[in-house]
């Protein structure tokens, strides 16, 4: 292969990659464009926050407890060699409210969730479900993209939280029912040591954002595969990956913004 073919390749590459993106862009603008007429119409987005949410709590909880436990423990014997093992509460809640909470919760929410999103819209567009609505004059984007997307933001701060809230009881847990750390001084140091904007709030702006990065994805795969089993299926697993690569990359990004000013 002479270099003539090698920069054909990389520039049809590039020129794809290119689409991809401006199509991406593309679908977000609709999506914003009609989300007056998605909230009109907010039983369809309930619907979704029950889908989406609802259906999502359970391994959200589960996790969030465990996660909290492991913070309890790894933290305590941390904090025991310079005699700070009172403060175990202010690290389980400054570790899940800043960065564990939405993360992790954003990624078990691709997981369980994304892959449903993007499934279902694939089948649609493999079943000729979305060709249908054309023909009728029906926007695809309105009735079945919007929902969904809006409803995914909207699920994912409160799922945040549920994690982030179910953790801490569990270094509670850890900490003081099982180690015997202090109960007033458990509580004490996280209401002495977390500031609601800086932490709590830092952690809800990742959570919307982790929201609307994670949902968009999903929808968007699922409205661009091909029509067969075998897209559907590469449109999935896609998802997932994209969908991690992204909640990570933001996350840097967020926290050097937030915690550099």
């Amino acid at each position: 292969m002479n270099i003539v073919e090698r920069l054909s390749q990389i520039g049809f590459a590039t020129r794809r990659e290119l689409v991809g993106i401006g199509y991406a862009c593309r679908v977000f603008v609709a999506l914003l464009r009609v989300a007056p007429a998605s909230f009109k119409r907010f039983g369809l987005i309930r619907d979704q926050i029950y889908f989406l949410g609802n259906h999502s709590l359970a391994i959200i909880t589960v996790s969030g407890l465990f996660v909290g436990f492991v913070l309890g423990l790894q933290g305590y014997y941390t904090l025991q060699r310079y005699g700070s093992s009172e403060a175990l509460g202010l690290l389980v809640t400054l570790s899940l409210v800043r960065e564990l909470g939405p993360v992790v919760a954003a990624l078990l929410f691709a997981g369980r969730a994304g892959t449903a999103l993007t499934a279902e819209i694939g089948l649609m567009r493999a079943g000729e479900q979305l060709v249908a609505m054309e023909i009728m004059a029906v926007d695809p984007i309105t009735r079945v993209l919007a929902p969904r997307f809006w409803g995914g933001v909207i699920s994912l701060p409160l799922l945040a939280a549920v994690f982030s809230a179910v953790g801490i009881l569990g270094g509670w847990l850890v900490g003081v029912v099982l180690i015997g750390i202090d109960t007033g001084a458990f509580w004490s140091q996280i209401e002495g040591g977390v500031d609601f904007w800086r932490d709590v709030g830092n952690g809800i702006i990742k959570s919307v954002v982790f929201g609307v990065a994670v949902t968009f994805i999903a929808v968007l795969q699922g409205y661009a595969a091909l029509p067969t089993p075998e897209g559907v299926s590469r449109a999935t697993t896609r998802m997932v990956v994209i969908a991690s690569l992204t909640v990570l990359g933001l996350d840097f990004l967020l926290t050097a913004w937030m915690f550099s000013i």
